[in-house]
């Protein structure tokens, strides 16, 4: 018998949610064959089996979430085995860890009335990154669990007559596990939880867990900022005062008018009897929630600049069918405008960074992050890592690698993770203008838009214009204006329109 856990799936990642098995318990499995698909807050995954054997027990099924480490399933020498489960999607939840969400472990797979299943407020991700390419060449829960009832009285004690007392409280939540916190005051809170109490300062004792056990789950905290209990938790409290003893009636009295409440405006959409429920993937909840969480710590600001691509399109043009034919992938807009990001980095270092406590830290290396769009079910973000020591035809070969492998989830976690600075390109979709919402922990992202022919003026010899048409598109750089003005941010997107327009290009391709 050989246990399958949970792997490590990149340094920063403690968790996983399991979205399909493709093995059914008493099925044969072979040592490196995929056996299910993992999603993270990184990657998704394929996982191969470690040993050969039979699949005798699932212990988490898919849709549910486990730390790294966690059994997953149970590998035996013969079919079958006590306890095995019939299929992959009615796995024991037994077999989750304690951390889960009971909302990510527990809930039904299909939310109810318009709820998302992930108990986030429905927010979808405004503007967020698109799929990767360039130009005109596309290519590259419902419900908690139930508290247990009050202990019933002993039936071997005797009634004895006692005088009135005033009732006790109710019981509490039974407590969460004492055994490591990671900042939850001796909580124990899975990441999520934890992460989304650190944003918003918050106190998680003073948090009413409706998960086992009384587990503070996402959906408590998300509720409680909500309802604007930021700041330590201090409008959340739901500890209700002791009842007090009962006392003699008091004389009737006219009742006191009461302030009218005020209530707060709905979040999550009810589905009629027309509309069509679809549930958030786990990919889907995890970009929304990154994206919710960027707007909330970031001060966006966009700036605009347009670029004449007639300097790129001379050489382009007259390669790109040499270049496919070398390298085996097309020559689109995408890597020029990458190179021209990482030498304009050089001399506006700024725009590499990360914010810290009252600080900047500025990265002195550069991990281009590319936004792939995985058809249209969600986004990930692989890096091309060093790109500041990379020439052209190496960075279109990396790209055109890491999008085909994000898109067939080939992806290793590592190649996600420390990125710097991002691109992402609606290009291909012909958009004007983009507003991306930046990948934290960074700075800035460049958004790269449609790039069309239209005519522009071109200074002649006599001081007059003429009027040529080139290929033409946008630059859209969303800041972080905690870490620099928009005179910076401006001056480095005219230094990446001036390389695009003006460098020779020949001797990168």
């Amino acid at each position: 018998m050989a246990d399958i856990t949970m792997p490590q799936l990149g340094e920063t990642v403690t968790e996983g949610t399991i979205t399909k098995w493709l093995k059914k318990v008493g099925d044969h499995i072979d040592e490196d064959e995929v056996i299910y698909e993992v999603s993270t807050d990184k990657v998704d995954s394929e996982v191969p089996s470690p040993v050969s054997g039979y699949l005798t027990e699932i212990k988490v099924g898919e849709g549910e979430t486990a730390e790294v480490g966690a059994v997953l399933a149970v590998v035996g020498d013969a079919p079958g085995a006590a306890g095995s489960t019939d299929s992959a999607g009615s796995a024991s939840a037994a077999g989750s860890t304690d951390s889960t969400d009971s909302t990510d472990a527990a809930a039904p797979e299909v939310a109810s009335s318009g709820e998302t299943g992930s108990g986030s407020p429905g927010a979808a991700p405004a503007a967020s990154p698109s799929r990767p390419g360039g130009g005109g060449d596309p290519e590259p829960t419902a419900g908690s669990d139930v508290p247990s009832a009050a202990p019933a009285p002993d039936a071997t004690s005797t009634p004895t007559a006692a005088p009135p007392s005033a009732p006790s409280p109710a019981p509490a939540p039974a407590a969460a596990s004492t055994n490591g916190d990671g900042g939850g005051g001796g909580l124990l809170l899975s990441p999520v939880v934890r992460r989304l109490v650190a944003e918003h300062n918050l106190d998680p004792s003073r948090i009413t867990g409706t998960g086992a056990g009384g587990r503070i789950t996402r959906a408590d905290v998300l509720a409680v900022i909500d309802r604007g209990g930021a700041g330590g938790g201090t409008a959340t409290t739901t500890t209700a005062p002791a009842p007090a003893a009962p006392s003699a009636p008091a004389a009737p009295s006219a009742p006191a008018p009461s302030a009218p409440s005020v209530q707060p405006m709905p979040i999550a959409a009810s589905a009629g009897e027309r509309d069509e429920v679809v549930p958030f993937s786990n990919i889907r909840k995890r970009t929304a929630e990154h994206m919710v969480r960027s707007l909330d710590t970031s001060a966006h600001t966009l700036v605009v600049i347009e670029v004449d691509y007639q300097n790129v399109d001379k050489v382009r043009e007259r390669v790109k069918d040499q270049f496919r034919a070398q390298e085996g992938v097309g020559l689109n807009y995408l890597p020029f405008i990458a190179r021209a990001v990482v030498d304009a980095i050089r001399e506006f270092p700024h725009v590499n960074g990360t914010v810290g406590n009252d600080e900047l830290i500025v990265h002195h290396y550069v991990n281009l992050g590319i936004a792939v769009d995985m058809n249209f079910q969600g986004l990930i973000v692989p890096v091309v890592k060093d790109a500041d020591g990379k020439r052209l035809r190496v960075i279109a070969r990396e790209v055109a690698d890491l999008a085909n492998r994000a898109k067939s989830k080939k992806l290793g976690a590592d190649e996600i993770a420390g990125g710097t600075f991002t691109i992402t390109n609606a290009g291909p979709f012909g958009t004007l203008i983009t507003a991306p919402v930046i990948n934290q922990p960074q700075v800035a992202i460049l958004a790269t838009d449609g790039i069309k022919p239209r005519p522009v003026a071109l200074p002649m010899s006599d001081g007059s214009y003429g009027i040529a048409v080139h290929p033409v598109g946008n630059l859209c750089l969303s800041f972080d204006h905690r870490a620099y003005d928009g005179a910076y941010a401006s001056a480095f997107l005219a230094k990446v329109k001036e390389i695009l327009e003006t460098r020779d290009w020949s001797s990168e391709v």
